[in-house]
Protein backbone atom coordinates (compact mmCIF):
# COMPACT_ATOMS: atom_id res chain seq x y z
CA UNK A 1 0.00 0.00 0.00
CA UNK A 2 1.32 3.50 -0.12
CA UNK A 3 1.69 5.89 2.37
CA UNK A 4 -1.04 7.76 1.55
CA UNK A 5 -3.25 4.87 2.01
CA UNK A 6 -2.13 3.38 4.94
CA UNK A 7 -3.69 5.18 7.91
CA UNK A 8 -1.26 7.24 8.87
CA UNK A 9 -2.08 10.56 6.93
CA UNK A 10 -5.02 11.65 9.61
CA UNK A 11 -2.53 11.30 12.46
CA UNK A 12 -0.19 13.22 10.55
CA UNK A 13 -2.20 16.29 9.76
CA UNK A 14 -3.91 15.91 13.23
CA UNK A 15 -0.83 16.65 14.67
CA UNK A 16 0.28 19.48 12.18
CA UNK A 17 -3.01 21.31 13.01
CA UNK A 18 -2.34 20.63 16.53
CA UNK A 19 1.16 22.26 16.55
CA UNK A 20 -0.07 25.24 14.47
CA UNK A 21 -3.18 25.72 16.90
CA UNK A 22 -0.77 25.66 20.17
CA UNK A 23 1.70 28.20 18.42
CA UNK A 24 4.06 25.18 18.85
CA UNK A 25 7.63 24.20 16.52
CA UNK A 26 8.87 21.20 15.76
CA UNK A 27 12.75 21.15 17.26
CA UNK A 28 15.56 19.53 19.28
CA UNK A 29 14.09 15.99 20.27
CA UNK A 30 10.55 17.34 21.07
CA UNK A 31 7.49 17.07 18.85
CA UNK A 32 5.91 20.51 19.35
CA UNK A 33 6.07 23.17 22.22
CA UNK A 34 2.47 22.65 23.95
CA UNK A 35 0.83 25.92 25.05
CA UNK A 36 2.09 27.16 28.22
CA UNK A 37 4.61 30.59 27.53
CA UNK A 38 5.64 32.41 25.40
CA UNK A 39 7.72 31.59 22.92
CA UNK A 40 10.85 34.43 22.96
CA UNK A 41 11.64 33.55 19.63
CA UNK A 42 8.34 34.33 18.10
CA UNK A 43 7.54 37.52 20.82
CA UNK A 44 10.91 39.00 21.21
CA UNK A 45 12.66 41.32 18.42
CA UNK A 46 15.73 39.37 17.87
CA UNK A 47 19.14 40.74 16.01
CA UNK A 48 18.52 40.00 13.05
CA UNK A 49 16.06 42.25 12.87
CA UNK A 50 17.26 45.23 14.66
CA UNK A 51 19.62 46.28 11.34
CA UNK A 52 20.47 45.84 8.11
CA UNK A 53 21.67 42.87 6.41
CA UNK A 54 24.14 42.43 4.08
CA UNK A 55 24.58 44.52 0.66
CA UNK A 56 24.71 42.48 -2.86
CA UNK A 57 27.83 44.08 -3.25
CA UNK A 58 29.17 41.45 -0.33
CA UNK A 59 28.04 38.12 -2.07
CA UNK A 60 28.83 39.13 -5.98
CA UNK A 61 29.27 35.20 -6.04
CA UNK A 62 26.61 33.50 -3.87
CA UNK A 63 27.38 30.75 -1.27
CA UNK A 64 25.90 28.76 0.93
CA UNK A 65 24.76 30.39 4.63
CA UNK A 66 27.43 29.35 7.17
CA UNK A 67 24.79 27.56 8.89
CA UNK A 68 24.98 25.09 6.30
CA UNK A 69 29.07 24.54 6.46
CA UNK A 70 28.70 20.51 7.04
CA UNK A 71 27.18 20.21 3.68
CA UNK A 72 30.28 19.26 2.12
CA UNK A 73 32.42 16.40 -0.33
CA UNK A 74 34.12 14.40 2.03
CA UNK A 75 36.71 11.75 1.86
CA UNK A 76 37.72 8.75 3.46
CA UNK A 77 41.74 9.29 4.86
CA UNK A 78 42.52 4.94 4.07
CA UNK A 79 40.35 5.15 0.51
CA UNK A 80 41.97 8.54 -0.76
CA UNK A 81 44.89 8.87 0.89
CA UNK A 82 46.47 10.33 -2.30
CA UNK A 83 44.77 13.57 -2.76
CA UNK A 84 46.15 13.53 -6.57
CA UNK A 85 44.41 10.19 -7.84
CA UNK A 86 41.58 10.77 -5.28
CA UNK A 87 37.43 10.91 -4.85
CA UNK A 88 35.48 12.48 -2.60
CA UNK A 89 31.90 11.85 -1.58
CA UNK A 90 28.65 14.10 -2.88
CA UNK A 91 26.77 14.49 1.08
CA UNK A 92 23.58 12.74 -0.45
CA UNK A 93 22.40 12.64 2.80
CA UNK A 94 21.97 16.60 3.67
CA UNK A 95 20.54 17.22 0.27
CA UNK A 96 16.79 16.91 -0.92
CA UNK A 97 15.12 16.67 -4.18
CA UNK A 98 17.43 15.26 -7.25
CA UNK A 99 19.95 18.16 -8.74
CA UNK A 100 22.97 18.36 -7.03
CA UNK A 101 24.94 21.51 -6.86
CA UNK A 102 28.22 21.62 -8.69
CA UNK A 103 29.82 22.76 -5.03
CA UNK A 104 29.41 19.46 -3.37
CA UNK A 105 29.15 17.10 -5.95
CA UNK A 106 31.73 14.46 -5.67
CA UNK A 107 34.45 14.13 -8.17
CA UNK A 108 37.46 11.39 -9.24
CA UNK A 109 40.67 12.25 -10.69
CA UNK A 110 43.52 10.46 -11.78
CA UNK A 111 46.13 12.87 -11.80
CA UNK A 112 45.09 15.68 -10.29
CA UNK A 113 42.28 18.85 -11.57
CA UNK A 114 44.08 20.84 -14.00
CA UNK A 115 43.49 24.53 -15.02
CA UNK A 116 42.72 24.35 -19.04
CA UNK A 117 41.37 28.41 -20.49
CA UNK A 118 38.58 27.74 -22.98
CA UNK A 119 40.91 29.90 -25.20
CA UNK A 120 43.28 27.46 -25.18
CA UNK A 121 41.02 24.32 -25.63
CA UNK A 122 40.67 21.80 -28.46
CA UNK A 123 39.11 18.88 -29.47
CA UNK A 124 39.87 16.28 -32.60
CA UNK A 125 38.01 14.32 -34.39
CA UNK A 126 40.55 11.80 -36.01
CA UNK A 127 40.71 8.14 -37.12
CA UNK A 128 38.52 6.45 -39.52
CA UNK A 129 36.66 9.89 -40.49
CA UNK A 130 36.64 11.29 -43.91
CA UNK A 131 37.91 15.13 -42.64
CA UNK A 132 39.60 14.81 -39.18
CA UNK A 133 38.71 18.40 -37.44
CA UNK A 134 39.97 20.37 -34.66
CA UNK A 135 37.37 22.33 -32.88
CA UNK A 136 37.67 25.41 -30.19
CA UNK A 137 35.55 26.15 -27.61
CA UNK A 138 34.36 28.86 -29.64
CA UNK A 139 33.37 26.45 -32.74
CA UNK A 140 31.21 24.20 -30.19
CA UNK A 141 29.44 27.00 -28.88
CA UNK A 142 28.08 27.58 -32.34
CA UNK A 143 26.58 24.30 -32.76
CA UNK A 144 22.84 23.33 -31.80
CA UNK A 145 22.83 21.92 -28.57
CA UNK A 146 20.74 20.31 -26.12
CA UNK A 147 19.59 20.15 -22.26
CA UNK A 148 19.47 16.78 -20.44
CA UNK A 149 19.41 15.41 -16.53
CA UNK A 150 21.53 12.84 -16.30
CA UNK A 151 23.54 11.08 -13.13
CA UNK A 152 27.24 9.94 -13.17
CA UNK A 153 27.63 7.61 -11.09
CA UNK A 154 31.52 5.77 -10.42
CA UNK A 155 31.55 2.35 -10.59
CA UNK A 156 33.34 1.83 -7.27
CA UNK A 157 30.48 3.59 -5.47
CA UNK A 158 29.49 1.28 -2.23
CA UNK A 159 32.56 -0.79 -3.52
CA UNK A 160 33.46 -1.43 -0.09
CA UNK A 161 31.20 -3.00 1.15
CA UNK A 162 31.02 -6.31 -1.44
CA UNK A 163 32.76 -8.12 2.27
CA UNK A 164 30.65 -6.83 4.84
CA UNK A 165 29.61 -3.09 6.00
CA UNK A 166 31.99 -0.76 6.31
CA UNK A 167 31.59 2.88 6.03
CA UNK A 168 28.83 4.11 8.12
CA UNK A 169 26.85 6.99 6.30
CA UNK A 170 24.71 7.13 3.22
CA UNK A 171 27.77 9.84 1.84
CA UNK A 172 30.25 7.26 2.02
CA UNK A 173 28.64 4.07 1.01
CA UNK A 174 26.65 5.98 -1.90
CA UNK A 175 28.11 9.38 -2.29
CA UNK A 176 30.25 8.55 -5.62
CA UNK A 177 27.12 10.36 -7.33
CA UNK A 178 25.93 13.29 -8.89
CA UNK A 179 22.63 14.08 -10.31
CA UNK A 180 23.29 17.94 -12.46
CA UNK A 181 21.71 19.42 -15.78
CA UNK A 182 23.69 19.27 -18.53
CA UNK A 183 24.13 21.79 -21.73
CA UNK A 184 26.42 20.56 -24.79
CA UNK A 185 26.58 19.29 -28.16
CA UNK A 186 25.35 16.06 -28.58
CA UNK A 187 28.38 13.71 -30.07
CA UNK A 188 26.86 12.31 -32.92
CA UNK A 189 26.52 16.17 -34.46
CA UNK A 190 30.40 16.59 -34.16
CA UNK A 191 31.17 13.15 -35.43
CA UNK A 192 28.69 13.98 -38.53
CA UNK A 193 30.63 16.90 -39.46
CA UNK A 194 34.19 14.54 -39.57
CA UNK A 195 31.95 12.43 -41.25
CA UNK A 196 31.52 8.71 -40.44
CA UNK A 197 32.57 5.37 -42.49
CA UNK A 198 28.93 3.89 -44.31
CA UNK A 199 29.96 0.80 -42.38
CA UNK A 200 29.44 1.24 -38.95
CA UNK A 201 29.60 -2.70 -37.91
CA UNK A 202 32.36 -2.98 -35.20
CA UNK A 203 33.58 0.26 -35.27
CA UNK A 204 34.55 2.05 -31.60
CA UNK A 205 35.77 5.38 -30.37
CA UNK A 206 38.00 6.21 -28.19
CA UNK A 207 38.27 9.18 -26.21
CA UNK A 208 40.85 10.81 -24.05
CA UNK A 209 41.15 13.53 -21.83
CA UNK A 210 44.08 16.59 -21.44
CA UNK A 211 44.99 15.91 -18.20
CA UNK A 212 48.12 14.14 -17.53
CA UNK A 213 46.21 10.42 -17.09
CA UNK A 214 44.49 11.13 -20.08
CA UNK A 215 41.96 8.52 -18.65
CA UNK A 216 41.56 6.78 -22.09
CA UNK A 217 38.43 4.71 -22.83
CA UNK A 218 36.85 3.02 -25.72
CA UNK A 219 33.11 3.08 -26.41
CA UNK A 220 30.66 1.44 -28.94
CA UNK A 221 29.38 3.75 -31.90
CA UNK A 222 25.72 2.59 -31.50
CA UNK A 223 26.48 4.64 -27.30
CA UNK A 224 28.18 7.72 -29.07
CA UNK A 225 25.27 8.20 -31.84
CA UNK A 226 23.20 7.70 -29.40
CA UNK A 227 22.93 9.62 -26.04
CA UNK A 228 26.81 10.60 -25.45
CA UNK A 229 26.73 14.62 -25.11
CA UNK A 230 30.02 17.04 -25.31
CA UNK A 231 29.32 19.14 -22.06
CA UNK A 232 30.41 22.79 -20.97
CA UNK A 233 27.73 23.69 -18.71
CA UNK A 234 26.27 21.71 -15.50
CA UNK A 235 23.18 23.74 -13.77
CA UNK A 236 23.49 26.12 -16.00
CA UNK A 237 26.70 27.35 -14.73
CA UNK A 238 30.51 26.47 -16.19
CA UNK A 239 31.57 23.11 -15.71
CA UNK A 240 34.08 23.58 -12.18
CA UNK A 241 37.65 23.01 -12.65
CA UNK A 242 37.18 19.27 -10.72
CA UNK A 243 34.20 18.60 -13.07
CA UNK A 244 36.18 18.91 -16.40
CA UNK A 245 36.20 22.54 -17.20
CA UNK A 246 36.09 23.81 -20.18
CA UNK A 247 34.43 20.50 -21.71
CA UNK A 248 33.50 17.05 -20.68
CA UNK A 249 31.71 13.96 -21.80
CA UNK A 250 28.36 12.76 -20.17
CA UNK A 251 27.90 9.41 -21.19
CA UNK A 252 24.11 8.21 -19.85
CA UNK A 253 23.88 5.79 -17.64
CA UNK A 254 27.23 4.40 -17.93
CA UNK A 255 29.92 4.42 -15.21
CA UNK A 256 31.81 7.43 -14.52
CA UNK A 257 35.10 6.61 -16.00
CA UNK A 258 33.72 6.89 -19.24
CA UNK A 259 33.03 10.38 -18.76
CA UNK A 260 35.84 11.83 -19.58
CA UNK A 261 36.96 15.07 -18.59
CA UNK A 262 38.88 17.93 -19.98
CA UNK A 263 37.84 16.08 -23.49
CA UNK A 264 40.60 16.29 -26.27
CA UNK A 265 40.32 13.69 -28.70
CA UNK A 266 38.29 11.55 -29.89
CA UNK A 267 39.15 8.63 -32.37
CA UNK A 268 36.91 6.39 -34.33
CA UNK A 269 38.76 3.24 -34.78
CA UNK A 270 37.94 -0.81 -36.05
CA UNK A 271 37.51 -1.93 -32.45
CA UNK A 272 38.08 -1.15 -28.83
CA UNK A 273 41.67 -0.27 -27.95
CA UNK A 274 42.05 -2.17 -24.68
CA UNK A 275 43.73 0.57 -22.40
CA UNK A 276 44.84 0.22 -18.81
CA UNK A 277 41.41 2.08 -17.36
CA UNK A 278 39.49 -0.94 -19.39
CA UNK A 279 41.41 -3.81 -18.66
CA UNK A 280 43.53 -3.99 -15.44
CA UNK A 281 41.23 -1.23 -14.07
CA UNK A 282 37.26 -0.88 -14.04
CA UNK A 283 36.80 -4.27 -14.62
CA UNK A 284 34.73 -7.02 -12.33
CA UNK A 285 36.89 -9.33 -10.28
CA UNK A 286 34.89 -12.48 -9.87
CA UNK A 287 35.14 -15.53 -6.78
CA UNK A 288 37.32 -17.64 -8.77
CA UNK A 289 39.48 -15.12 -9.93
CA UNK A 290 38.10 -14.19 -13.48
CA UNK A 291 37.36 -10.49 -14.77
CA UNK A 292 34.40 -9.69 -16.38
CA UNK A 293 34.92 -6.37 -18.66
CA UNK A 294 32.39 -4.09 -20.24
CA UNK A 295 30.60 -4.17 -17.90
CA UNK A 296 29.55 -0.32 -18.65
CA UNK A 297 25.72 0.33 -17.49
CA UNK A 298 25.30 0.97 -14.06
CA UNK A 299 22.04 -1.16 -12.52
CA UNK A 300 18.86 0.09 -10.35
CA UNK A 301 19.96 1.01 -6.89
CA UNK A 302 18.40 3.34 -4.41
CA UNK A 303 19.33 4.37 -0.58
CA UNK A 304 17.72 5.68 1.97
CA UNK A 305 19.51 9.34 2.81
CA UNK A 306 17.16 10.22 5.58
CA UNK A 307 17.29 8.70 8.40
CA UNK A 308 20.71 6.99 8.10
CA UNK A 309 23.71 7.21 10.19
CA UNK A 310 24.79 11.37 9.44
CA UNK A 311 21.05 12.01 9.42
CA UNK A 312 20.11 10.45 12.85
CA UNK A 313 16.16 11.01 14.09
CA UNK A 314 16.55 14.14 16.24
CA UNK A 315 12.30 13.89 17.58
CA UNK A 316 10.64 11.54 19.43
CA UNK A 317 7.82 9.29 18.58
CA UNK A 318 5.81 10.94 15.91
CA UNK A 319 5.31 11.70 12.56
CA UNK A 320 8.73 10.54 10.10
CA UNK A 321 9.86 11.33 6.91
CA UNK A 322 11.85 8.58 5.19
CA UNK A 323 13.35 9.69 1.99
CA UNK A 324 16.15 8.70 -0.64
CA UNK A 325 17.24 8.62 -3.88
CA UNK A 326 16.78 6.19 -6.63
CA UNK A 327 18.49 5.41 -10.25
CA UNK A 328 18.99 3.04 -12.96
CA UNK A 329 21.42 3.45 -15.98
CA UNK A 330 18.83 1.46 -18.14
CA UNK A 331 16.11 3.72 -17.91
CA UNK A 332 13.59 5.56 -15.69
CA UNK A 333 12.75 4.51 -12.18
CA UNK A 334 9.33 3.61 -12.17
CA UNK A 335 9.23 2.29 -8.45
CA UNK A 336 10.51 2.38 -4.71
CA UNK A 337 9.69 -0.15 -1.89
CA UNK A 338 10.83 0.51 1.53
CA UNK A 339 10.81 -1.81 4.60
CA UNK A 340 11.30 -0.41 8.30
CA UNK A 341 11.56 -4.74 9.36
CA UNK A 342 15.12 -5.34 7.34
CA UNK A 343 12.96 -6.84 3.91
CA UNK A 344 10.16 -8.80 5.42
CA UNK A 345 7.70 -6.11 4.62
CA UNK A 346 7.61 -3.74 1.78
CA UNK A 347 5.82 -0.21 1.17
CA UNK A 348 5.44 1.30 -2.00
CA UNK A 349 7.06 4.85 -1.52
CA UNK A 350 5.71 8.08 -3.68
CA UNK A 351 8.18 9.34 -6.14
CA UNK A 352 9.17 13.30 -5.72
CA UNK A 353 8.31 13.64 -9.38
CA UNK A 354 8.41 10.67 -12.52
CA UNK A 355 11.37 9.50 -13.28
CA UNK A 356 13.70 10.53 -16.02
CA UNK A 357 15.60 8.19 -17.74
CA UNK A 358 19.07 7.95 -16.63
CA UNK A 359 18.31 10.77 -13.65
CA UNK A 360 18.53 10.27 -10.42
CA UNK A 361 14.65 9.98 -8.49
CA UNK A 362 13.58 11.04 -5.49
CA UNK A 363 11.36 9.04 -3.06
CA UNK A 364 9.60 9.48 -0.02
CA UNK A 365 7.73 7.46 2.80
CA UNK A 366 6.01 9.54 5.65
CA UNK A 367 5.37 7.43 8.95
CA UNK A 368 3.73 7.35 12.30
CA UNK A 369 7.49 6.06 14.23
CA UNK A 370 6.50 4.59 17.24
CA UNK A 371 10.14 4.85 18.98
CA UNK A 372 11.26 1.45 17.87
CA UNK A 373 13.97 0.18 16.36
CA UNK A 374 13.71 0.03 12.34
CA UNK A 375 15.55 -1.79 9.91
CA UNK A 376 15.81 0.63 6.90
CA UNK A 377 15.80 -0.72 3.04
CA UNK A 378 15.11 0.51 -0.18
CA UNK A 379 14.10 -1.54 -3.50
CA UNK A 380 14.13 0.46 -6.37
CA UNK A 381 12.34 -0.96 -9.75
CA UNK A 382 13.16 0.52 -13.38
CA UNK A 383 11.19 0.54 -16.47
CA UNK A 384 13.05 -2.54 -17.71
CA UNK A 385 11.41 -4.68 -15.02
CA UNK A 386 15.02 -4.95 -13.10
CA UNK A 387 14.62 -4.94 -9.36
CA UNK A 388 17.47 -4.06 -6.90
CA UNK A 389 18.88 -7.13 -5.36
CA UNK A 390 19.76 -7.88 -2.11
CA UNK A 391 23.57 -7.99 -1.24
CA UNK A 392 22.80 -12.35 -0.57
CA UNK A 393 22.10 -12.30 -4.05
CA UNK A 394 24.75 -10.28 -6.09
CA UNK A 395 27.60 -12.37 -3.69
CA UNK A 396 25.67 -15.44 -5.01
CA UNK A 397 26.86 -14.86 -8.64
CA UNK A 398 30.28 -12.31 -7.72
CA UNK A 399 31.50 -13.52 -4.28
CA UNK A 400 33.17 -10.79 -3.00
CA UNK A 401 36.15 -9.55 -4.96
CA UNK A 402 35.00 -7.21 -6.66
CA UNK A 403 35.35 -3.39 -6.24
CA UNK A 404 32.59 -2.25 -8.68
CA UNK A 405 28.80 -2.46 -9.80
CA UNK A 406 27.63 -3.14 -6.18
CA UNK A 407 23.70 -2.35 -6.48
CA UNK A 408 22.63 -4.20 -3.43
CA UNK A 409 19.81 -3.44 -1.25
CA UNK A 410 21.16 -1.13 1.80
CA UNK A 411 20.18 -1.42 5.39
CA UNK A 412 20.61 1.25 8.03
CA UNK A 413 19.79 -0.06 11.61
CA UNK A 414 17.99 3.04 13.58
CA UNK A 415 18.22 2.62 17.12
CA UNK A 416 15.68 4.07 19.97
CA UNK A 417 17.50 6.94 20.77
CA UNK A 418 17.15 7.44 16.44
CA UNK A 419 21.06 7.10 15.66
CA UNK A 420 21.63 4.80 12.82
CA UNK A 421 24.39 1.91 11.53
CA UNK A 422 24.77 0.72 8.58
CA UNK A 423 24.30 -3.41 9.02
CA UNK A 424 23.52 -6.25 7.03
CA UNK A 425 20.35 -8.82 7.49
CA UNK A 426 20.21 -12.42 6.45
Amino acid sequence: MTAENNGKGASRRAFLKGAVAAGGAVAGATMGRAAGGPDPLITETQPWATGLGEGVDATPYGMPIRFEDDVIRRNVEWLTADTISSINFTPIHALDGTITPQGCAFERHHSGAIELKKEDYRLMINGLVDRPLVFTYADLERFPRENRVYFCECAANTGMEWAGAQLNGAQFTHGMIHNMEYSGVPLRTLLAEAGLPKDLAGKWIYVEGADASSNGRSIPIDKALDDVLVAFKANGEALRKEHGYPVRLVVPGWEGNMWVKWLRRVEVTDGPVESREETSKYTDTLEDGTSRKWTWEMDAKSVITSPSPQMPITHGPGPLVITGLAWSGRGAITQVDVSIDGGKNWTIARLGAPGQRKAVSRFYLDIDWDGSELLLQSRAHDETGYVQPTKDALREIRGENSIYHNNCIQTWWVKPNGEAENVEVS
